[in-house]
């Protein structure tokens, strides 16, 4: 009897343990998942670099060539998609709401290293915590740019030789003007730390958007002008529905607000982006207009201030038809600088590529790209566009006067990526 017992509470608690791990499980809902993508190809680039002169009539100094060129072989990552690793994972917290959170670290395939400082445990892609609900979505955290991610409608995204020609003039800007971080000199421009951001919800009759806001987190001192260095906000909205997708986005990051030397600098970053794709059906028309400003204002000790705007006007028409299980990529883009001392200088981009896709997950991609720099010398350091990031650099030297600018660089690639 006592054997008959002990046999049918062992069943029941057994039942009774199924049923609350169930239960469990249907409560919270939760689920964690390990992700990445293994991005690696053989690349050539090189980047030529010609003489130029004030005096149309100069010529090089003797034994001087009127054009140098650089050029590399390299195993290269990245070029399709950028390499990386991660987790991310949801849960249900019930009563309509959830949670989510993201973590995502870059790698250079081609080495195994990671892409940023601390290597590949450093989640320098994204590092996010989420609070969902019918509202939408609240995250905090690193995160992209609402600028930057219109920028990715170019149909090369940003890897490779054939990257966005715009993101790519953003990047050097943010680089050589902006407040960077420790973690990225383009930060502002590409990601954003310390930021909060909105997410409207799905089911909106098409029509989506966000809100970004990123503390500058900077020390102020009582006494003294209080920096707000490294703040950024911005937003991003538009709609898609069938086979159009439009979508306009701005950006403003504060780059220095401080007193420097006496003198009070209040220098600003913003970028302003539209796009908008079409689908026919055998292909995908995309395009987008945009312009990045940098404003500095400057008042000294003794009361005199100036004021300067450089702006940056980008334009990009690309295609994508498919074939088969291939897809065709072609992209046109331009930028023009106008200085606000008039030293004007343009840069133009032209890429071709195609991917074959071996499975959902596997793919071989090749792809051409050819930019053309004039009148370089007046903003080398920003529209010294490269194809690829390849570790060359343009020769820059003579001060404007006379020397060496950026002319060209040609890039190619092919190579194989593999998403898990």
């Amino acid at each position: 009897m006592d054997n008959h017992w002990s046999t049918e509470m062992k069943k029941t608690l057994g039942a009774l343990a199924v049923l609350v791990v169930a239960a469990g499980t249907a409560s919270a809902q939760s689920t964690v998942t390990l992700f990445g993508v293994v991005d690696t190809g053989i690349s050539y680039f090189n980047a030529e670099s010609r003489f130029y002169s004030r005096n149309p009539f100069a010529l090089p100094p003797v034994g001087t060539p009127t054009s140098v060129t650089q050029s590399k072989w390299a195993e290269s990552t990245g070029n399709h998609t950028g390499s990386r690793w991660g987790v991310r994972g949801t849960e249900d917290l019930g009563g309509g709401l959830g949670a989510a959170f993201w973590l995502e670290s870059g790698i250079a395939s081609d080495t195994g290293a990671g892409t940023a400082p601390g290597g590949i445990m450093n989640f320098n892609r994204r590092s996010t915590v989420s609070l969902l609900s019918w509202l939408g979505e609240v995250r905090l955290g690193r995160d992209f740019t609402p600028t930057y991610i219109n920028d990715l409608v170019d149909p090369f995204s940003n890897g490779g030789v054939g990257a966005t020609l715009i993101a790519t003039i953003g990047t050097n800007l943010a680089t050589a003007r902006g407040p960077g971080s420790a973690q990225s000199p383009s930060d502002n421009y590409v990601r954003t730390s310390n930021s909060i951001a909105y997410f409207t919800p799905q089911g909106l009759g098409g029509f989506y958007g966000q809100l970004t806001y990123a503390l500058p987190e900077t020390v102020k001192v009582s006494g003294l002008p209080q920096s707000s260095t490294g703040r950024f906000y911005g937003g991003r909205f538009g709609y898609a529905k069938g086979p159009i997708d439009v979508a306009l986005a701005y950006s403003s990051s504060q780059a220095v607000d401080n007193l420097v030397r006496n003198v009070l600098v209040d220098e600003s970053l913003t970028t302003a982006s539209l796009i908008a794709t079409y689908d026919f059906g055998p292909f995908k028309l995309i395009g987008q207009i945009a312009q990045m400003q940098d404003k500095r204002d400057s008042l000294f000790t003794s009361g005199v201030s100036t004021q300067t705007e450089d702006k940056y006007n980008g334009g990009m028409v690309g295609v994508t038809v498919p074939i088969g299980v291939g897809l065709i990529r072609a992209t046109y883009a331009k930028v023009n600088f106008n200085g606000f001392t008039n030293n004007d200088a343009s840069t133009q981009k032209l890429a071709i590529g195609y991917v074959h896709n071996l499975s959902k997950r596997t793919n071989l991609y090749a792809t051409a790209a050819k930019v053309e720099v004039k009148d370089g010398q007046n903003n080398p350091a920003i529209m010294g566009a490269l194809a690829g990031s390849s570790g060359l650099t343009y020769l820059s030297t003579g001060a404007g006067v006379q020397g060496y600018a950026p002319h060209s660089s040609t890039g190619y690639e092919f190579g194989i990526r593999h998403a898990f």
